[in-house]
């Protein structure tokens, strides 16, 4: 199966291309349901073209989005409502982020792309007393359980392309175009470095190589 499976992401890499939707908005409802209907301030790291970000200002009264990449914030501030509750930086969240405390911090498919314990303790310290920390991240397959859910995800996956594109091809939405990187830690090492940093954080490995983290600060 291990060798088996590069020449099918490499087919369905393919297949994406002409019908690309996006894994990680997959998860934009579902960070909503573990949050309150309520907050006060929410920050968003690696924000890119701002979808989230615009879904959590339905919830509170500020929101602020923070991404490397100038070229995908000028997309976000473009597709956002200039008098709404939501503002963009460009910046490392690691060393410019704006002053918290934060009610909640999401941060999608953009943590492998810094030092994983550095990020969390950061992102802690920006945390009000009873804040959230959601975050949905890619991880490296080692275990024969990470292939399996891999193999399950193939044809839902094609499924939800063809279904979101209606069987036509597409253009890549503007959330997709930011620059990616693979990830390089496991889910096991995800878990024992998460726990150290966030005692008693609840991960869950998900369908579309992702996983899931939640720590309420108390």
């Amino acid at each position: 199966m291990t060798r088996l499976l590069p020449r099918i992401m490499r087919a369905l890499e393919q297949f994406h291309a002409t019908h690309p939707w996006d894994h990680n908005a997959h998860y934009h409802r579902w960070i909503l349901r573990q949050l309150p209907r309520r907050l006060d301030r929410v920050l968003d790291v690696g924000s890119g073209s701002g979808e989230l970000a615009r879904l959590l200002a339905s919830r509170t009264g500020a929101v602020h989005g923070i991404d490397v990449d100038p070229a995908i914030i000028d997309r976000a501030r473009e597709l956002t409502e200039p008098a709404g509750p939501v503002t963009f930086t460009v910046g490392d969240a690691l060393k410019e982020v704006p002053p918290g405390p934060y009610d909640v911090i999401t941060c999608v498919a953009t943590i492998h792309h810094m030092p994983f314990s550095d990020a969390l303790t950061c992102f802690r310290q920006h945390l009000s007393p009873d804040g959230t920390l959601a975050v949905v991240g890619v991880y490296r397959p080692q275990y024969w359980s990470d292939y399996l859910i891999d193999a399950v995800a193939l044809p839902v996956n094609v499924a939800m392309a063809w279904i979101k594109n209606r069987g036509r091809k597409a253009p890549r939405p503007a959330s997709m175009t930011a620059p990616t990187r693979p990830a390089t830690m496991t889910f096991a090492d995800i878990v024992r470095d998460a726990h150290q940093a966030l005692p008693g954080a609840r991960l869950h490995r998900r369908l579309f190589w992702r996983y899931t983290l939640v720590w309420h600060r108390h």
